[in-house]
């Protein structure tokens, strides 16, 4: 596809953006501005990839990991600004469902540690498991400011902040599975995902296509699992004061 087919495209956009203008939704200058940066991120990410592959040096495929993490950090932080601390637990949980991923991907030879296969399923994996800590961190600190009065009664009778927050805790990291789990059942029904659909456009084997996407869902649920528990576990405690009380924190809006 050349940049002159690839601007013809940019009549969706312009589609949106007559839609918002005629029903007054007043998003026209947030979808401009979201087109730019896509563009432009996705035309600067394509040119480093490039040359990442052509090197197919380990320190540059680590390193462009490395910024994945700390991006997906940086946005999953948002849904918790108030509770200090929670950002280096993010990187933590996200470091280690890399390292168990891939690790195992690459330990039983399912993909070789080549940049096109480790930072493509990287992104992947990433990508959804800092959706699942985001949607946890939100559902988490909402189920503490609602439960307040319960959480509170727990500790009055001489419970812990774990025996106080468990079943709270337990809700939140449903509610952080919730958007990997609803998207993987309806996979090849409602939409075809993108590593399969990029497959077969360049004329790849449908089944062949469909063993590699399988292979994708298994490490973004796993993924999604190992952060939104590690998230839990290790941010919960920030919840609470020293003198195990609920703290003031919890009910700042994220």
């Amino acid at each position: 596809m050349s940049f002159l087919t690839l601007a013809f495209t940019l009549a969706f956009v312009v589609v949106a953006l007559v839609l918002s203008l005629w029903l007054k939704l007043g998003v026209e200058r947030d979808l401009v501005i979201a087109t730019v940066r896509a563009a432009i991120q996705l035309i600067l990410v394509g040119y480093i990839l490039k040359f990442v592959f052509q090197a197919n040096n380990a320190v540059l495929i680590l390193a462009m990991v490395g910024v994945m993490i700390l991006v997906a950090t940086l946005n999953a932080r948002t849904r918790a600004r108030s509770i200090p601390g929670v950002g280096w637990r993010i990187a933590a949980a996200l470091v280690v469902t890399e390292l168990v991923t891939q690790g195992l991907l690459i330990g039983l030879k399912v993909v070789p540690f080549e940049p096109r296969y480790v930072i493509s399923i990287s992104g992947m994996i990433i990508g959804n498991a800092m959706i699942a800590a985001g949607v946890f961190l939100n559902r988490l600190q909402s189920e503490a400011s609602n439960k307040r009065n319960e959480i509170e009664a727990v500790l009055a009778m001489g419970g812990t902040p774990r025996q106080a927050i468990y079943p709270h805790l337990k809700q939140a990291i449903r509610a952080g599975l919730i958007p990997t789990i609803d998207s993987t059942k309806t996979t090849g029904l409602v939409q075809l995902p993108g590593m399969m659909t990029g497959q077969i456009i360049a004329g790849a084997d449908p089944v062949q296509a469909v063993r590699y996407q399988l292979m994708i869902l298994f490490c973004i649920l796993a993924g999604a699992s190992i952060t939104s528990i590690l998230v839990g576990f290790l941010t919960y405690p920030l919840l609470f004061t020293r003198f195990q009380q609920l703290s003031h924190r919890v009910f700042r809006a994220p």
